[in-house]
């Protein structure tokens, strides 16, 4: 009597079957664990950042725009399919656990240590950038959410503050590789702004606090802002700390108001209660909670050193994920126009902080 066989390959199925237990044995392999399906892309990621790292270091490149141009790079291993769920888990969770760490760097007490009038001053450049990337937007055929995202990243605090209003702006809006080439913009400008706005305030004979506010206003990088500050001096260093440190206390408030504001000019249909859009989310919400509670309670010097530390590494791993996950023949047809809100938006913050840095901050 011929042995029962599998019809697709004709084997026996008792065949090295010594104990007959190949009937028990699942039909099909079970999925991976979670976490198997996200090592593959978290592995990339890390890889990729450290690289950039490594060029940072070395090189004295902004390690944010090395992630971005390495991941940029190797686009073309998001094509694995293995590689999704885990860009995906980097590019969303560490950004939001970037940008909550983000509040063990600023105080209330530091906030109201600028003063009023200078406080008043940095509110104008940071309204002006934001209405100068409106215009840029508007004037490049391009929507209001393109020009929130461009002049919130020049106002607040670069790429950081462009990763936590995309979220709020959402990809229906802004394209993947359009989100993607605002990042590379903001970090270039910023890495150019920390080069010459020092040696500007040099030429027009600042003070510490004048060349203090002009870096802290105007450049878009939290550490590209205070390097240049400490370019001048170490006076100027410590203000230009201050100021910077105010503009991303004002993420939350940012967001929140760009929730409303999207949501009231570019709702897409969306039918939503102007409570429920002004409801940020919960990492933001997380972030103030922290900049209360850092103002609240003594915090040892280095938790805050290590928590910036792990902050910049979460937001490099972030960065990178999504340039990855960015297809750069997208970003080749976007055209020069595209970026024209962050280059507005850029000019003007300057322009407008170096008159108050001139004529107002004494």
């Amino acid at each position: 009597m011929p042995a029962p066989s599998d019809a697709k390959d004709n084997t026996p199925l008792w065949a090295g079957d010594l104990f007959g237990e190949t009937h028990l044995a699942p039909a099909t392999v079970a999925p991976p664990a979670k976490w198997r399906q996200l090592m593959p892309g978290i592995a990339i990621s890390a890889i990729v950042s450290a690289a950039g790292a490594w060029f940072s270091d070395h090189y004295g490149m902004p390690i944010i725009l090395m992630g971005l141009i390495l991941g940029l790079a190797m686009q073309f291993v998001s094509a694995d399919p293995r590689t999704s769920p885990g860009l995906e888990f980097v590019g969303r969770t560490c950004l939001r656990w970037g940008i909550v760490l983000l509040g063990f760097q600023v105080t209330l007490s530091e906030i109201g240590a600028l003063g009023l009038g200078p406080f008043l001053a940095l509110l104008v450049v940071m309204s002006a950038a934001i209405l100068a990337a409106l215009v840029g937007a508007r004037m490049a055929g391009q929507g209001l959410a393109i020009g929130i995202l461009a002049g919130g990243a020049t106002a607040i605090c670069g790429a950081s503050a462009a990763l936590a209003l995309y979220g709020v702006v959402g990809r229906e809006r802004v394209s993947q590789a359009q989100f993607t080439l605002t990042l590379v913009v903001v970090s270039v400008a910023s890495a150019l702004a920390m080069t010459i706005y020092p040696e500007l305030a040099r030429v027009a004979h600042f003070d510490a606090r004048q060349a203090g506010f002009l870096t802290g206003a105007a450049i878009h990088d939290v550490a590209q802002s205070i390097g240049g500050g400490y370019a001048v001096s170490n006076a100027a260093g410590a203000a230009a700390t201050v100021v910077k440190l105010t503009r991303v206390a004002l993420l939350g408030p940012l967001v929140a108001l760009a929730a409303v504001v999207i949501q009231r000019f570019d709702s897409r249909g969306d039918d939503v209660s102007p409570w429920k859009a002004l409801a940020l989310p919960p990492f933001i919400l997380a972030f103030l909670a922290l900049v209360v509670g850092h103002s609240l309670i003594a915090v040892p010097a280095v938790i805050s050193a290590n928590a910036l530390l792990l902050s910049k590494g979460l937001l490099l791993l972030a960065v990178t994920a999504t340039a990855m996950r960015t297809r750069t023949d997208l970003i080749l047809q976007l055209g020069w126009n595209s970026v024209l809100p962050v280059l507005a938006a850029t000019a003007t913050s300057f322009l407008v902080a170096f008159a108050f840095a001139l004529w107002v901050i004494q």
